[in-house]
């Protein structure tokens, strides 16, 4: 069975995939010329495209992720203040359609991290000790429970990290605000027809 096999909404299995950089923001993680779409299939191509491709769309040579392995590593590793800059939903959307399901950082700019939690890609908060070892041991073997709010790193240790529990209760059941909502649908209609809207 393979480590995607193994995933589910709840634990995600992978191995880790490093860019060890502070503040990855938004604007690199998919340019502005690329948010024209409100689709969210097919950003995937454009993640971090100019890291990856030159103007005239060859790619580059020094491309920090030439190597990596979306099948296996769904799991990014960056510095501190990950998705800081405007806010895009796009960048979310883009991470996931390129592969990553979760990233892990020392801090996440806020909005970027609301912007992930609605769209089901995982933000892990992780101590700096815990993100300098990663970095010493490319494509570590993790797992992230979502419900349990852990991290464990294969001969490493586990880790507790802060997500809130509404959080916790969309992504587990693979559901964002407004599916949340519209199962709560009869009981919204009953309120309304009860006290008026």
């Amino acid at each position: 069975m393979t480590e995607q096999s193994r995933n589910s909404a709840a634990v995600i299995h992978s191995h880790t995939y490093n860019i060890p950089l502070d503040n990855i923001d938004t604007d690199q993680i998919i340019p502005a010329q690329f948010l024209t779409t409100t689709e969210r299939e097919g950003l995937g191509k454009f993640c971090f495209y100019g890291w990856r491709f030159n103007a005239d769309g060859t790619a580059k040579e020094n491309n920090p992720l030439h190597d990596h392995r979306p099948d296996r590593q769904q799991v990014l590793v960056t510095g501190s203040n990950f998705g800081c800059g405007s806010s895009r939903e796009h960048a979310p959307w883009a991470l996931l359609d390129y592969g990553i399901r979760a990233v892990i950082s020392s801090r996440f700019a806020d909005i970027f991290c609301n912007n992930s939690l609605k769209n089901g890609l995982i933000p892990v908060t992780a101590e700096e000790q815990v993100i300098e070892y990663l970095h010493k041991h490319p494509d570590s073997m993790v797992s992230i429970d979502i419900g349990a709010r852990q991290l464990t790193i294969r001969d490493y240790g586990t880790f507790e990290f802060p997500l809130d529990p509404f959080s916790v209760f969309c992504l587990t059941r693979e559901i964002d605000q407004l599916d949340f909502i519209l199962q709560n649908e009869q009981e919204i209609s009953a309120h309304e027809q009860r006290y008026g809207k």
